[in-house]
């Protein structure tokens, strides 16, 4: 009786930890390449922002963005002219957050080339729509005392 309960028990656990089957799915669509293509914003207006504690928004617009799954680790370069030029490594998680109308969490943390964080801080964006071809991530903020959003618009090489 008492190896009945621990294996129903240990079961369960396994179960409730195990990465939900569209995550699975959605880490194999964005394994590759990508290009972050534009920055927009929900507001009209100019606003001067630095993205993930690093650069400013001209400097990420054309940076490519290689993400690896299996170890839930990639690199972003920088390349446009008068900006830290180079690349970032980050991790990154992919977690399920309303099965039924397809929207994730995103998470990325930038570390060292070792995946180490310095600074221990993290970055959660909405993962609002991924395709075998383009990618959405959405930041809600609020500026002014007014709920913004800025929307990152990839598309894969």
């Amino acid at each position: 009786m008492k190896k009945a309960i621990y294996l129903i028990t240990i079961s369960a656990l396994l179960f409730a930890c195990a990465t939900p089957k569209a995550v699975k799915e959605s880490k194999k669509v964005i394994k590759g390449e990508w290009v972050l293509n534009s920055v927009t914003y929900s507001e009209s207006g100019e606003y001067k922002i630095t993205l993930l504690g690093d650069e400013s928004k001209d400097c990420f617009e054309g940076s490519t963005w290689r993400f690896i799954p299996n170890n839930n680790t990639g690199v972003y370069t920088i390349g446009s002219a008068g900006c830290s030029v180079g690349d970032r490594n980050f991790i990154f998680t992919i977690q399920e957050i309303d099965a039924s109308t397809g929207y994730y969490d995103f998470l990325l943390k930038p570390t060292n080339e070792r995946g180490k964080s310095e600074t221990n801080q993290g970055f959660r964006m909405r993962l609002a729509q991924l395709s075998e071809t383009n990618m959405t991530w959405q930041q809600n903020l609020t500026v002014d005392g007014n709920p913004f959003r800025l929307n990152l618009n990839f598309t894969k090489i």
